[in-house]
């Protein structure tokens, strides 16, 4: 049931909408650093702000979410802009396309398909992709992701249809699996690239792992990068107080502060 304070909220964030767009329209008209910006100029920016939303939601910073949610916004109203100058598409394009989307792919909810899981929606959302005219299952995946996001992306898209492992623990024994095959080619001292197939092997193999204890390994990753940072920093804040240099220091007389750090509430 739609009520009037419904209604009048919907108004309201249709009117902060239309008036983004509005100044969408005077930056490209008076701003010259706004009018010379193209498709390709702002590819980058837009990746940066993606990774700056990702850094906001893994350190729980509700308002810097919030922020970053309308810095991309901005850009998805910027690509829309560019695109109506060129006569290509407009954001109402962009708006209708992905609604039709949005209900081509849940016939669960505006058709007469029955689901009793997500795993269920998912299963359908590849299957219809599929009947869509993609000629692979693996074809919506980004070849410019990076590699460990690519390789949770590939191993999601193949469980969709059904391609994957039944248990948790045939997939560790993949692991320990790929595993020993590293350390075989380490030993016997092949080719780099031999070693480099199955080091990555490895990775691919851990991956699994993560997704089956629901884990997403870039997330998890992420987070050790910065629990490492902040250790490191400690360390290094610890060394200067004491009138130290670490390229003086030993790798023992290093490892002492990295235990402090490490029973510390900021190193966790």
């Amino acid at each position: 049931m739609i009520t009037f304070a419904k209604i009048k909220g919907m108004d309201s964030t249709l009117k902060a909408f239309e008036r983004l767009l509005q100044i969408m329209d005077d930056l490209r008209k008076g701003c010259p650093w706004d009018r010379e910006q193209t498709f390709e100029s702002l590819r980058h920016l837009t990746i940066e702000e993606t990774y700056e939303l990702s850094d906001a939601i893994l350190e729980g910073d509700l308002e810097g979410i919030r922020s970053e949610l309308g810095d991309l916004m901005l850009h998805i109203v910027f690509y829309s802009k560019i695109g109506s100058e060129t006569g290509s598409f407009s954001m109402q394009d962009v708006l209708e396309h992905i609604t039709q989307k949005l209900i081509k792919r849940h016939p669960h909810i505006y058709g007469d398909v029955k689901v009793s899981s997500a795993s269920d929606v998912k299963e359908n959302w590849e299957k219809i992709k599929l009947n869509e005219g993609r000629s692979s299952v693996l074809a919506g995946v980004p070849g410019s992701l990076p590699a460990l996001v690519k390789a949770y992306r590939i191993q999601e898209k193949a469980r969709g249809i059904g391609f994957d492992w039944e248990h948790i623990d045939q997939v560790w024994e993949k692991v320990l699996e790929e595993k020993e095959e590293l350390k075989a080619e380490i030993v016997a001292e092949t080719s780099r690239s031999r070693i480099e197939e199955e080091f990555g092997d490895l990775l691919f193999a851990l991956v699994n792992y993560a997704r089956f204890i629901r884990i997403n390994p870039e997330d998890a990753l992420e987070r050790s990068n910065k629990k490492f940072i902040r250790r490191f920093q400690y360390l290094e804040e610890q060394v200067r107080n004491q009138g130290k240099s670490l390229s003086a220091m030993s790798l023992a007389e290093m490892d002492v502060y990295w235990e402090q750090a490490k029973r510390t509430s900021t190193g966790e």
